[in-house]
């Protein structure tokens, strides 16, 4: 399942009705794991309830941790709510400036959005403090969750990006990353830098970073790489240096294939 706008209609969970109290709902993000995000509300009052369905492996407590710390350094969603049933868990947050970097009017306008990308990692990355951060998203702790999914079958060549198909076995991708670059700037990684995640106001300027699930202590080149990897995904090509430029970073081919190849494991 790929990442997008629900194309179809989609059945409002009971929780979501109640906590709308007549206001509109709508559902505005489907994830790889089945996961909705649903907007509640509009204008400056509007919430957001992203749920993870049982099952999906997606843990919303680990989320609700981070927007928390962060929020103390940068402008993050604010969480107002959480909760669990026997279908799924949820969080609620109050709803920040802008709209997604994928929305239809900044996909009709890439240069704006890559450079809101761009400059929106660079300001979270220097705001946020690698000595007090408590999580990690090193590469060594990830490749521990690499070979991990590999031992228990969880990790199979056709889920792989076509770039990394070439390498044949799980086992050879492992003997790739057990080469861990060193590190270039340690920052407090984003954790899902791919377009989505970034908010974009009316202005073309960076408004928001949401999704923080997997935020931690990594080299700066973990977000990098993938940030500029979904701007394939939702711009076409062309679009990667612009980033990087926006960033304020010369490309790094190593690091970047380094990390793409980590994110398609773990």
């Amino acid at each position: 399942m790929v990442a997008t706008f629900p194309q179809e209609p989609v059945e409002v969970p009971e929780f979501v009705v109640e906590l709308a109290a007549g206001r509109p709902v709508r559902a505005v993000w489907r994830n790889e794991a089945g996961g909705l995000t649903f907007q509640v509300g509009t204008g400056h009052t509007r919430e957001f309830v992203k749920w993870a369905p049982v099952g999906s492996g997606v843990e919303l407590s680990a989320e609700v941790a981070r927007l928390r710390w962060a929020g103390g350094f940068v402008t993050v969603p604010e969480v107002v709510g959480e909760g669990a049933d026997e279908a799924g868990t949820w969080i609620v947050t109050r709803g920040l400036p802008g709209r997604s970097a994928v929305e239809e009017r900044w996909r009709r306008d890439p240069g704006a959005a890559v450079r809101a990308i761009g400059a929106g990692l660079r300001m979270l990355h220097e705001a946020l403090p690698v000595p007090r951060c408590p999580f990690d998203w090193s590469a060594e702790a990830r490749l521990g969750v690499a070979r991990g999914r590999a031992g228990a079958g969880e990790a199979e060549l056709p889920e792989w990006s076509r770039e990394h198909l070439g390498l044949g076995s799980l086992d050879q991708a492992l003997d790739v990353l057990a080469d861990v670059p060193p590190v270039d700037v340690p920052v407090v990684c984003h954790g899902d830098a791919c377009a989505p995640n970034t908010l974009v106001g009316d202005d073309g300027r960076f408004s928001g970073h949401v999704d923080l699930g997997a935020l931690g202590v990594a080299d700066r080149w973990a977000d990098l790489a993938i940030a500029t990897w979904s701007t394939q995904w939702n711009y076409g090509p062309g679009w990667e240096r612009p980033l990087l430029d926006a960033y304020g970073v010369e490309p790094d081919p190593e690091r970047i294939g380094y990390y793409r190849l980590l994110w398609d494991l773990t």
